[in-house]
């Protein structure tokens, strides 16, 4: 259904710096998951001594031993997160004490008064024993992987808090100024590379899958806006925290769009037609997708529903906000 030109990555080369571009040197983590795809890769960014590191990365030795050997010769002079979850800033704190750089952030994540991680579904649990996300390829897992869900850092609160538009990190020939892109969650940052016209953008577009939208957090109107936003950008190249870079980001970014108004258009059809739960609605629309990703699907159509409901196209039945557990009716 998609339609997105995925692309893939096709050795992570666990642990090592690798150049994949003038200005940038990418390590990834050994945790593979369905939301990681192969792992997270921390950015190393800069030709000279002085560099910024973009996503750190899980707490996991690894991958902390890792970058450890890849900055050895550097000095870090800026520690950017593009958001909270805890494949991406962990480290954070670690590389801090280690280097004496700041941390730089939109912001900590958001606290919420209503968290429907733990409401009921309808969905069987299923072992997720497959490293893959919400649709693209699926990658065979690396013997040893850690294997970690998308859960929250809440602990991270960076050290300087950067607005959109504002440089969050220079050095000798390199400017990364950000973007604030709010849906997958409310304080994701994207990261422009002035000088190569690149884009880092953590989980807000990913070129082996597409994105999880939670809620109460994730907001798939804002996470709309924010991708026309990135689409109107002509950024030259996207670096995906997880995965390969799409390097002809026009007809990807269209393509990924298009796949989130299609799905919008299905949750609403569905309702309907009669489904009044998230489960049939997820087992009718991803009927094709691994059964170890349902659950991340139903909070995607937990976030379109709730975005139907604010529309007035779609009504929860008894009133109150949409929930997992809630049942739907056509307004």
């Amino acid at each position: 259904m998609s339609g997105i030109p995925f692309v893939t990555l096709e050795d992570p080369r666990y642990g090592e710096a690798v150049q994949v571009s003038p200005l940038v040197r990418r390590v990834v983590a050994r945790n593979p998951s369905k939301f990681t795809y192969l792992g997270t890769g921390t950015y190393v960014v800069g030709a000279g001594r002085d560099v910024a590191v973009v996503d750190p990365g899980p707490d996991d030795d690894r991958h902390r031993d890792a970058l450890h050997e890849a900055l050895r010769d550097r000095s870090v002079t800026a520690i950017v997160v593009t958001h909270c979850h805890a494949d991406h800033s962990p480290l954070a704190r670690w590389l801090a004490v280690e280097t004496g750089a700041p941390t730089i952030a939109f912001g900590p994540h958001a606290r919420h008064d209503h968290d429907d991680e733990h409401d009921d579904d309808g969905l069987p649990d299923v072992p997720a024993d497959e490293p893959a996300g919400d649709t693209g390829p699926a990658p065979a897992a690396a013997a040893g992987a850690v294997k970690m869900e998308e859960s929250t850092d809440l602990a991270f609160d960076p050290d300087v808090r950067v607005a959109d538009g504002e440089v969050a990190a220079a050095g000798t020939g390199w400017t990364l100024r950000a973007v604030h892109t709010p849906g997958h969650t409310s304080n994701h940052l994207c990261l422009a590379l002035v000088e190569e016209r690149a884009l880092f953008t953590g989980d807000h577009v990913m070129g082996w899958s597409t994105t999880v939208i939670g809620p109460p957090d994730g907001d798939m109107r804002a996470y709309l806006e924010s991708l026309r936003r990135v689409a109107g950008r002509g950024d030259e190249v996207l670096w995906p925290t997880h995965g390969a870079p799409v390097t002809d980001p026009g007809p990807f970014l269209e393509a990924y769009l298009e796949h989130r108004l299609a799905r919008e258009a299905q949750v609403l059809a569905a309702v309907r037609a009669g489904h009044r739960r998230i489960a049939p609605i997820v087992l009718d629309l991803y009927a094709a997708v691994r059964p170890q990703l349902h659950k991340p699907a139903a909070r995607s159509v937990l976030a379109h529903l709730v975005k139907l409901v604010d529309d007035g196209v779609v009504a929860v039945e008894g009133g109150g906000r949409p929930r997992l557990s809630s049942t739907y009716l056509p307004a």
